[in-house]
């Protein structure tokens, strides 16, 4: 069964992912690098081989959405996934269902620090990245070599995308906000793994040994200085620069008080104002 990583993107759910591969597939809890593949993201194009669907039709998998996932539960073990996607349907067609996931960990971070993560990543200015943040019909696919839409995902807006896992009620569900994760990154990540042992009917004890080792190998100096030696497979290619934008890019100097003019953070607030309000932001 699937046990789902949700965000938005640019939220934290890489770092969260490095944390719970390095405590569920290593001895130790120490990470490399090679463990995060454990927790692929879903959708892809590799779930809808075999399927019939048109690649440059923007929403063709969705049709294909829960088949993939029931063959993917057919051996009947736990699997870890990362998703960006929306907890909903299109064309009456759902994303996921209670008969294919187990639960979500949702990992949410101030829309004003997206921001600045989503310019850094997609190489956007600050008014397009706002743009993408608040546009509720947003999707992400691949975009490298020939047009394909086999990886399309569905975000909407950064509060829509939160909404709508938020208020399903087929699967349990955990909410982390990334600056809790990021202050108390130990106790936080304690519950998430307590969490996922429950809806996953995983007996044993937490591991504390393990635990710390998962946390102090994560931390972001360490993160960075792994792509700076090996590369980063979910880095992407810049076509101004031309070379890899760097994934891990100010982690948590990203702070959009000592990043944002007066003017375009005084947007923010008004823009996202209830947002901030019901997600405790504000």
């Amino acid at each position: 069964m699937i046990f789902w990583i949700a965000s938005y993107p640019k939220s934290g759910n890489t770092w969260l992912r490095t944390l719970i591969s390095s405590y569920y597939y290593s001895k130790d809890g120490i990470y490399k690098q090679e463990y995060i593949k454990y927790i692929g993201q879903f959708p892809e194009k590799r779930h809808f081989d075999g399927f019939s669907y048109n690649p440059k039709d923007v929403i063709g998998t969705s049709r294909f959405w829960i088949q993939a996932q029931e063959r993917i539960n057919k051996d009947k073990k736990l699997h870890f996934f990362k998703t960006h996607n929306v907890f909903g349907k299109i064309n009456e067609l759902p994303f996921t269902n209670k008969e294919n996931s187990l639960g979500c960990v949702y990992i949410i971070r101030d829309p004003r620090n997206v921001i600045t993560s989503l310019s850094n990543h997609y190489e956007l200015n600050y008014e397009d990245s706002l743009a993408w943040m608040i546009n509720h019909k947003k999707y992400i696919y691949d975009n490298r070599g020939d047009l394909d839409f086999g990886n399309f995902q569905f975000i909407s807006s950064w509060f829509n995308n939160y909404k709508s896992w938020k208020i399903q009620k087929d699967l349990p569900i955990k909410i982390v906000k990334y600056e809790d994760l990021l202050e108390k990154t130990f106790s936080v990540t304690k519950e998430i793994i307590e969490f996922i042992n429950k809806c996953t009917k995983i007996e044993s004890k937490i591991d504390s040994n393990k635990l710390k080792n998962a946390v102090s190998s994560t931390l972001f100096d360490k993160l960075k200085n792994y792509e700076k030696k090996e590369g980063f497979s979910e880095a992407i290619y810049s076509k101004r620069k031309n070379k890899m934008i760097s994934f891990f890019n100010l982690g948590p100097d990203n702070n959009w008080k000592n990043i944002l003019d007066k003017d375009f953070a005084d947007k923010l607030n008004k823009v996202f104002k209830e947002n901030l309000e019901e997600t405790g932001y504000y």
